[in-house]
């Protein structure tokens, strides 16, 4: 029997409004226990996760993904409506 992949913490049932600039990368929280969502902040270390790289394609609003399920990782793709 093969063990589960741990699941991340549901930070937040709606996504995380950011400004971004061109250029500029960002560090996604994975493990859903940042205190700097949706950013990380260090908190995954000695767990299997690992933040997740985004580099803005151009300057304007995103939206992070905040229930950590979303299939746009890191962008809210409205997976979070269904939890």
């Amino acid at each position: 029997m093969t063990e589960a992949a741990p699941q991340p913490t549901i930070a937040q049932k709606a996504p995380y409004p950011a400004q971004v600039e061109a250029g500029k990368s960002y560090w996604w929280c994975t493990c859903g226990n940042s205190g700097k969502q949706p950013f990380c902040d260090g908190t995954h270390k000695g767990s299997a996760f690992a933040p997740l790289k985004y580099t803005a394609d151009k300057d304007g609003q995103v939206w992070f993904c905040g229930c950590k399920a979303s299939a746009k990782a890191p962008l809210c793709d409205g997976r979070h409506k269904a939890l």
